[in-house]
């Protein structure tokens, strides 16, 4: 293992955890610093379809966008983390803008922390933070920025790998078994990842320890076997998908997430590759191995397109999770850095000589921060509503009976528009626009003039603004329909 004298520098070592700490809610909070709402699409998915959940009382709703069909647990695999997050706003009374806005810093604190937990038993603790910390949040592959299942995934996967490598007893596996079983529950491929990092640790037991290679075995798959009916009978599907192809994911590539993560981050993941591999020992190799494998399966899925998507998109993620891991052994490495002996013109210097490595190392973190924080901060993020919206949807909630209970809009908007008031929409844009889509914004552009149509369809709110492409982000189309009434700025009711 890489050594510290861990006594002497441990006010040091918590102060700069305390640092770490602080340095993850502001990457995390980048995003919102400006923006007080939701901003992923999925957030707001989330959000419509927990206040669904607590209104109905079950975890079997009805779909809150279109109404009709019945959603249930066995195909909304990520009822659970709506659950959880539907009932800690009940309890809590926080807005959900509130939690939107700034429980995800305090995730990433809570996992930077997790992360402290872990390498600090192999010396390298703050290190790891520190990287961890600066994990990025983009558009494509998530992040930690985002109120979603993958980023509380996060902070589960270094618990149940430090459970693993430092533990061996019947609670440690319940524990592990109850671990997953969480992560199984609110996002069913948030489960893999620590199955996969964990792999080769495994493996590595069988030979000496075989009773806890077995108990680590038991612990990481009973959850898939007998916890989730309906993830046992989704076993099958997914092994045979790894055998289709799927076309290149344009928006989430590895050499660009390479990029994005930070290459100073990168080069130190590789020293500590070195570093952990020369010194040796099945923890450390478990660690070097488990991110080979982690690397080996996004690999193969990015250059061979043979996989599951989702688990690939999500794993580029815990890929950088444990690359900060890594990376700080390489930072560790640097910090105990110490000149020669056969140097002895420069022992007469004895801060030099002395404090060489930690010199070193702070020349290196500074230099890390200053690319990596401007290059957070110019993140692109999209904004599906802005707050003249926000009041618009919140005046429908509060002011229109329950009679008026659908809606056509922006379809864009449309997402936002059903998790802030609770009402139903015509269309709504997910991924990319549809016909459908297209046609909401016919009729919005064309002056709302077709009567029949919102007949037909059982439409009774016409809310007229919405984004147009080009420099000018909006645009207010007036309604030219005398069957449609004014109640207020942008909003009109079927008589």
């Amino acid at each position: 293992m890489i050594s510290f004298n861990i006594k002497s520098l441990i006010k040091v070592d918590y102060l700069l955890l305390l640092l770490a700490l602080g340095l993850a809610f502001y990457i995390a909070f980048i995003p919102h610093q400006h923006y007080p709402y939701p901003l992923h699409v999925d957030e707001w998915v989330h959000l419509a379809n927990s206040q669904a959940m607590l209104q109905s009382g079950d975890t079997s709703y009805v779909d809150p966008f279109y109404g009709g069909e019945t959603i249930g647990p066995g195909s909304n695999l990520e009822a659970s983390f709506q659950l959880f997050w539907g009932v800690f706003q009940s309890i809590s009374g926080l807005s959900w803008v509130t939690i939107f806005r700034y429980f995800p810093g305090v995730i990433l604190m809570l996992t930077v922390l997790a992360v402290y937990i872990l390498a600090r038993r192999e010396s390298f603790g703050w290190e790891a933070s520190f990287f961890t910390a600066l994990i990025p949040t983009t558009v494509g592959i998530l992040g930690p920025g985002f109120l979603v299942p993958a980023t509380l995934g996060l902070l589960f996967t270094p618990l149940i790998v430090f459970l693993a490598f430092n533990l061996s007893t019947v609670w440690s596996y319940l524990l592990i078994f109850v671990l997953t079983s969480f992560l199984l529950a609110i996002h069913a491929p948030s489960a893999i990842y620590p199955i996969l990092i964990l792999a080769p640790y495994i493996l590595l037991n069988l030979r000496g320890n075989f009773k806890h290679s077995l108990g680590l075995a038991l612990a990481l798959a009973l959850p898939f076997l007998i916890v989730f009916p309906w993830i046992f009978d989704l076993l099958l599907p997914t092994f045979k998908g790894l055998l289709v192809s799927h076309p290149p994911t344009e928006y989430v590539q590895l050499p660009r997430v390479i990029e994005t993560y930070g290459y100073l981050p990168t080069l130190f993941c590789l020293l500590g590759t070195f570093l952990l591999a020369r010194q040796g020992g099945k923890k450390n190799y478990g660690l070097v191995l488990g991110l080979l494998v982690l690397l080996l399966m996004l690999v193969i899925f990015y250059t061979f397109h043979h996989g599951v998507s989702i688990v690939y998109e999500r794993g580029l993620l815990y890929l950088m999770l444990m690359m900060s891991l890594v990376a700080g052994a390489g930072l560790a490495g640097v910090r105990n850095l110490k000149l020669p002996a056969k140097l002895n013109h420069w022992r007469k210097a004895p801060i030099v000589s002395r404090y060489l490595g930690q010199f070193l190392c702070l020349a290196l973190i500074g230099v890390t921060l200053a690319v990596t924080i401007p290059a957070r901060q110019n993140t692109p993020y999209y904004y599906m509503i802005d707050s003249e919206d926000y009041q618009a949807f919140i005046w429908i909630k509060d002011n229109l009976g329950k009679e008026y209970d659908k809606a056509i809009l922006d379809p864009w908007k449309a997402t936002a528009f059903t998790a802030i008031t609770g009402r139903k929409v015509y269309t709504r844009i997910h991924a990319y626009p549809t016909a459908k889509d297209n046609e909401a914004y016919a009729f919005l552009s064309g002056g709302s003039s077709n009567s029949t149509f919102l007949r037909e369809n059982v439409i009774s709110i016409v809310y007229t603004r919405v984004y147009e492409s080009g420099p000018n982000p909006q645009v207010e189309y007036e309604s030219h329909n005398t069957d449609l009434v004014p109640v207020a700025r942008n909003i009109y009711l079927l008589r």
